[in-house]
């Protein structure tokens, strides 16, 4: 703690005791204040711990951080709730003394989530194994079971604890939790009928009804919905995953303490009936007589309560008194009977709980025999002031009154103990002594208790009214009392101010005389103890109805438990853990000075900070102390061989520490003024910059002289390793090389021989020579056709690669085309298939691409107009056009004509006027083939057969004659084009002979074929006569 001392200015003291103005509580709330803002949540006085709600997750609960705080020193590290635990452990298991941890706050201020922390702590630091991992499990599984059913959301805290809770933890010698024991105090049972505005009832009534499965919700008969139970109506909320989740967590918990099925299914059916009793209504009959306005609800209830249902109807619209001689039974008005249904839910509810405690008992029972240690755990309410306060915050802030009462007689009970075993002088401490406030709350037969219980048991006609009467006539005078008739503007007629140790506290007397009585009908008991379930027995036995005592009252119910308390209290060493609710509305980093400077005083952080400041402000171990000022004086630097106690005193003397301002124990050395150490920690901290330096100069240089010799040393060992390994490799090296030379040179001389192991070298080498030149002699082009020579015995591989490469070639060749390209060489291939060898003016065109359109440019406008748009149907799509010469059938006229090939005929046109002279399909049996020469002419003949003939039976027109410039594209657009249509189109070639086409009128004709030198066409008696060269 005390290397924190030196950034005080920024984060606070971590120590309250260490305030320069310790009697201004405005000292006091700035440092926690500072504290608070720096999420520093923790902040001791002396040993007792003050804790900050963040309302927020803070990193500083994890196993790194139970590993720092498992054996440490208090005062070592950082204000923590981990070195509180780890404190009474080590204490507990080093003394063999029992501890307890003592947690108070008021509601929301943390305490739940404290005891929770110093839980898994404790399970976190213990073995865990077998019995004792099964014991660490039940330990953490209660939280859940008690939370559910004891906690509710308030005003100020949605996990409010609204009992008290004692939980003894036991220990075995090794320091592993064993067994355990838990306490409970002070139900706050009403709830359970009545809550303020907004608050809600116990958590688990909504987890049942939310979180439940429907197959359960059916078998409880209850709804999803909280508004359709009266007790639940207040404060309702729809439900949400939280409610399915905090359930299933209760049934888990259950079922680690060895909860069987059959009692968690009574204690639903319980809650259920419960919820069911509320809706119980009640209507006036005659003679003011209560009666049921649905016996629906009453029959749903005895079913949950397994009670017979007449029973339960009689017994909440009458009541049995017994007499001496007689059983006198009277009914009930409507106010009467609501407040023997309220009782009833109350008490099932209140044993119901005390039942849950027992069981979770019986599950943690150590059975062993040998003595075991004990680490008491204490969440009990805070100190408790509202607008409106019952008898139930009267109870609350007795048991502040006894704790406080504690708290300070242990204080200074240990102060003095401390001061007396190291021999220094006592000085008396001035603070309030409440043991006048506990006196007239519990003496008998004059307080305020005993007058209650007096007033409740008294005969005739007792109200709250009465009671007050008694209180204000008999403590009028009293200096902590305060009634009506001493200040009427203050206090109202049914009301009395107590004046607490933490202030006042005005007190409404109605409901006090009820509520202590806690009166439960007989006749009620009685239904209940008939059940028919083992759990609801065992909440009302039968001996209890045997009972003719009167019932102890609540007041003095909860004066005994309290005082076994203090009894269990004060046989431990305790440690404090006060918990501070930073603002109302659970905002984190927001710190309301007014609401924590009330919880100040009613904590009595002041006065606890007054008694650790009555003498010395600091105190340690000598050894401790050494240890870390030895710095400060030259006599204990850098080791100080002699005892701790003359080191400390050489230390304090060469600081200048008077009496005044320091003593010396027998252990230990006392500092009285904060300043002191504040100047001393001060010093050191100037002093450890000093050494630093030092050290950081020294180690500089014994780390570079180490850094020299490791670098020379390991130069020289590198250089004489890797010559090593040098030589190593060239000699392997050389090795390798001869062999491979020997066994080349012998695969050389047997290169001709059939492969062996002595040239199975070469020949691979060979292969790889052979394939490494080919990689570099490979073709590039696909007109490459030459090959570099292989050697002997690789034909074949060869011959496959060289099929692959071309193979390759051609595929490259093929992916860079594009559409137009391929459309091209598919013509090209066409015409090839078609006039290869046969034409001989076929060599000419291959060079020559191939056009769409040989159309003249004046006529393309004429063309697109009347044929495109008028002339051709619509799904033709023309494929070529050019412009040809037709000789007449019957007198070979020659005249111009325009050729038009579409994808279904040939048309065609007067090359001037455009005008249709002739169509011939593809699919109609038109065109029978053409007639060509094989020389270098452009004279076709297409050849029809024509469907109109004359009386002869002779066809009225004869075939076509044609002179085709660009013969061999025309020709191949025009078979392609049939080929489309799914029709053929043979071509035949003459070279040297007579072409016979029929004329029109069924007259034959002849075309006389021969080869000339020069291209000519000339009309003779008998036809054509065509001389062409053979080559062009």
């Amino acid at each position: 703690m005390e290397s924190a001392l030196h950034s005080r200015h920024s984060v606070g003291v971590a120590d309250l005791v260490l305030l320069e103005e310790f009697r201004a509580e405005k000292a006091l709330l700035d440092n926690v204040r500072l504290r608070f803002n720096a999420d520093l949540i923790y902040t001791y006085i002396g040993n007792v711990l003050v804790s900050c709600n963040p309302y927020r997750d803070l990193a500083i609960y994890g196993q790194q951080h139970v590993e720092a705080y498992r054996n440490c020193a208090f005062y070592e590290l950082q204000p923590h709730i981990f070195a509180v635990a780890d404190t009474a452990l080590q204490a507990m298991h080093r003394e063999n003394h029992d501890q307890c941890v003592l947690i108070s706050g008021e509601s929301g201020a943390g305490k739940t989530e404290a005891s929770k922390k110093v839980l898994e702590f404790v399970a976190a630091t213990s073995v865990h194994e077998g019995k004792v991992g099964q014991i660490k499990e039940r330990l953490l599984q209660s939280n859940p079971i008690l939370e559910a059913f004891g906690n509710a959301k308030t005003h100020r805290n949605d996990n409010s604890s609204r009992f008290g809770k004692y939980m003894d933890v036991q220990f075995n010698l090794h320091g592993a939790p064993v067994g355990g024991r838990i306490l409970n105090y002070l139900l706050e049972k009403s709830r359970l009928v009545k809550r303020s505005d907004k608050e809600r009832n116990f958590h688990v009534l909504y987890r049942l009804v939310g979180g439940a499965d429907d197959a359960l919700l059916s078998r409880l008969r209850l709804q999803r919905d909280p508004l359709a139970y009266a007790y639940l109506r207040e404060g309702a909320t729809p439900v949400s995953a939280e409610d399915v989740k905090g359930f299933n967590m209760v049934q888990r918990a259950m079922d680690t303490c060895e909860f069987r099925r059959e009692e968690q299914m009574s204690i639903w059916s319980i809650l259920s009936g419960i919820l069911h009793l509320g809706n119980v209504s009640f209507v006036q009959g005659g003679s003011e007589q209560a009666q049921l306005s649905s016996f629906d609800v009453v029959h749903t209830a005895a079913e949950m309560f397994a009670c017979d249902e007449p029973l339960l109807c009689r017994a909440l619209t009458h009541r049995s008194i017994d007499t001496t001689h007689d059983k006198v039974t009277t009914p009930l008005d409507p106010g009467q009977a609501v407040y023997a249904r309220d009782a009833l839910a109350k008490a099932l509810y209140d044993r119901l709980f005390t039942w849950l405690v027992h069981k979770l008992n019986r599950s943690l029972a150590y059975a062993g025999k040998e003595r075991c240690a004990i680490l008491g755990l204490l969440d009990i309410y805070g100190f408790e002031v509202f607008a409106t306060n019952s008898l139930e915050q009267f109870c609350i802030n007795y048991c502040n009154e006894k704790l406080q009462q504690l708290f300070i007689e242990l204080t200074l009970k240990s102060e003095q103990e401390e001061y007396l075993s190291e021999g220094i002088q006592w000085e008396a401490v001035d603070y309030f002594n409440n043991r006048v406030i506990c006196d007239l709350i519990e003496t008998r037969p004059m307080g305020i208790l005993a007058l209650l219980d007096e007033e409740c048991l008294r005969p005739g006609d007792t109200t709250d009214a009465t009671f007050l009467d008694k209180l204000t006539n008999t403590f009028t005078r009293h200096e902590h009392f305060r009634g009506h008739t001493s200040n009427r503007k203050q206090i109202g007629i049914q009301e009395f101010k107590l004046i607490h140790y933490a202030g006042e506290v005005t007190y409404l007397v109605s409901g006090f005389v009820e509520k202590n009585n806690d009166l439960l009908y007989r006749d009620l008991k009685e239904t209940m103890s008939s059940s028919q379930d083992s759990v609801v027995r065992e909440l009302f036995p039968e001996a209890e109805l045997r009972e003719k005592k009167l019932p102890q009252t609540a007041g003095n119910q909860f004066k005994v438990s309290l005082n076994r308390l203090m009894d269990i209290l004060k046989s431990k060493e305790p440690s404090y853990i006060r918990c501070i609710k930073p603002n109302d509305v659970q905002q984190a980093g927001r710190f309301d000075d007014e609401l924590v400077s009330h919880q100040v005083k009613y904590l009595g952080l002041m006065e606890n900070v007054r008694v650790r400041r009555a003498g010395f402000a600091y105190r340690r171990k000598f050894a401790i102390f050494l240890e870390r000022y030895k710095s400060l004086c030259p006599r204990t630097w850098p080791t100080f061989k002699g005892p701790d106690r003359e080191g400390v005193q050489a230390i304090c003397a060469h600081l200048g520490l008077g009496d005044e301002e320091s003593k010396l124990g027998r252990s230990k050395v006392f500092i009285r003024f904060p300043r002191t150490l504040f100047a001393i920690e001060d010093a050191f901290q100037r002093r450890k910059d000093e050494l630093a330096a030092t050290i950081q100069a020294t180690y500089k240089g014994w780390q570079q002289r180490r850094r020299y010799r490791d670098m020379r040393l390991a130069v020289t060992t590198i250089a004489k390793h890797w010559r090593r390994v040098m030589a190593q490799r060239q000699l392997q090296h050389r090795r390798r090389a001869t062999n491979i030379i020997r066994r080349f040179i012998r695969g050389f001389m047997l290169r001709h021989a059939p492969p062996c192991p002595e040239n199975a070298l070469f020949i691979q080498f060979v292969r790889c020579a052979y394939l490494f030149r080919l990689r570099r002699l490979l073709p590039r082009a696909v007109l490459d056709k030459s090959w570099p020579p292989c050697p002997k015995g690789l034909q074949e591989t060869s011959s496959l690669l060289r099929t692959l490469n071309r193979k390759n070639l051609v595929l490259r060749y093929r992916r860079t085309l594009s559409l137009a390209r391929k459309e091209q060489l598919t013509q090209k291939l066409v015409a090839s298939e078609l006039f290869l060898g046969r034409k001989s003016s076929y060599p000419a065109s291959v060079a020559t691409p191939f056009a769409d359109t040989r159309l003249p440019d004046a006529l393309k406008s004429d063309f697109y107009t009347k044929f495109d748009a008028k002339m051709k149907p619509h799904h033709e799509t023309v494929q070529y056009c050019v412009p040809v010469i037709k000789y007449d059938r019957h007198g070979y006229k020659t005249r111009n004509r325009l050729l038009v090939l579409t994808d279904a005929a040939i048309y065609l046109l007067d090359d001037k006027t455009l005008r249709l002279k002739e169509r011939l399909p593809f699919r109609e049996g038109g065109l029978q083939g053409i007639v060509m020469t094989a020389l270098a002419d452009e004279m076709i003949v297409v050849k029809l057969a024509s469907t109109e003939i004359n009386n002869n039976n002779a066809p009225l027109k004869g075939d076509l004659i044609l002179s085709v410039p660009h013969t061999i594209e025309a020709l191949t657009k025009m078979v392609m084009a049939t080929r489309m249509a799914n029709t053929t189109l043979p071509i035949e070639f003459v070279h040297d002979g007579t072409i016979r086409h029929n004329m029109s009128r069924g007259s034959q004709g002849q075309i006389e074929v021969s080869v000339g030198e020069q291209l000519r066409v000339a009309k003779t008696k008998t036809g054509l006569a065509v001389v062409s060269p053979d080559a062009m």
